[in-house]
């Protein structure tokens, strides 16, 4: 009930075109001029494949998911994917959205997250409704951790079917990226250049499956973490090292005291910035 409350006082809000903290959240562009929602959805009705970009905890971000998407699949025949589900699980992904299983089903034998059924069985209802496609597009988290510990060399230990759950060996990866660069210097060098490598499979994982289930002629919705495609890398440089041609959007999510105007290290992060009240509750 609380985030419906939420919803609804932000929709209000926003359409009323309420300024300052009067509203719980603002949209950008990228060159950090405010935008309508309309005119998002316009420019997304063109591209091919979008990767939103979200806080996991945010429940603004989770609402724009739904409304974003529903919004799309009037003008647009659609494929979603996501972050949260790992690619050893679409068995049972698809068994949630044939109905053989139910929610308690895919609790007991899917990998779900802890926020789960506030945040993403919406998506998921969503699609089952529609009857869209699904992607689990993450490797298991446990070949994350191979990663970290023994670099990409360690993949080379799995078995044949386990290499289905991951991208093509070998991993193409570039340490200079600066988002790769950051996450070193913010560890202050702890885990070394495995942690990098770490989120580069994850990155190159959700690539590659979201390449694999596109269409032409589809839309493909991508829902991951904000700095698994935050300043058109990550996920988006691994797209585009493949099929650089296709027509790519993104939208990230970012948190501010003031969101009356976004501030200069959020500009120019994706195509359009969803900037949050800091004091916004959180979903976990």
């Amino acid at each position: 009930m609380k985030t419906a409350v939420i919803s609804l006082l932000t929709t209000l809000s926003f359409l009323n075109g309420a300024h300052a903290q009067d509203h719980a959240f603002q949209l950008f562009d990228s060159n950090g001029k405010k935008v309508k929602y309309a005119k998002m959805i316009k420019h997304l009705d063109g591209a091919q494949i979008i990767l939103f970009g979200e806080f996991h905890d945010n429940p603004i971000s989770h609402w724009l998911q739904l409304e974003v998407t529903s919004s799309l699949l009037k003008n647009n025949q659609l494929v979603l994917g996501a972050e949260m589900f790992e690619a050893d699980n679409q068995k049972e992904l698809n068994q949630y959205l044939s109905g053989e299983i139910n929610t308690n089903g895919l609790d007991t034998l899917a990998r779900l997250w802890t926020n789960f059924k506030t945040d993403y069985k919406p998506l998921l209802d969503l699609a089952k409704e529609n009857k869209l496609d699904f992607v689990a597009a993450n490797v298991p988290r446990s070949f994350a951790k191979l990663v970290y510990k023994g670099g990409f060399e360690a993949l080379d230990t799995l078995s044949k079917e386990e290499k289905s759950w991951i991208a093509p060996l070998p991993i193409a990866y570039d340490p200079t990226l600066p988002g790769y660069v950051e996450m070193l210097e913010m560890m202050g060098g702890h885990g070394g250049e495995n942690l990098p490598k770490a989120q580069a499979i994850k990155d190159a994982t959700m690539a590659h499956f979201i390449l694999a289930n596109y269409q032409p002629e589809q839309t493909f919705i991508h829902y991951n973490g904000a700095y698994h495609s935050n300043n058109y890398e990550g996920i988006l440089w691994y797209l585009k090292q493949t099929r650089p041609e296709l027509k790519y959007a993104t939208i990230s999510t970012v948190s501010q005291a003031d969101i009356s105007k976004l501030e200069a290290e959020n500009k120019g992060i994706a195509d359009f910035i969803i900037c949050v009240d800091e004091d916004m509750t959180s979903t976990h």
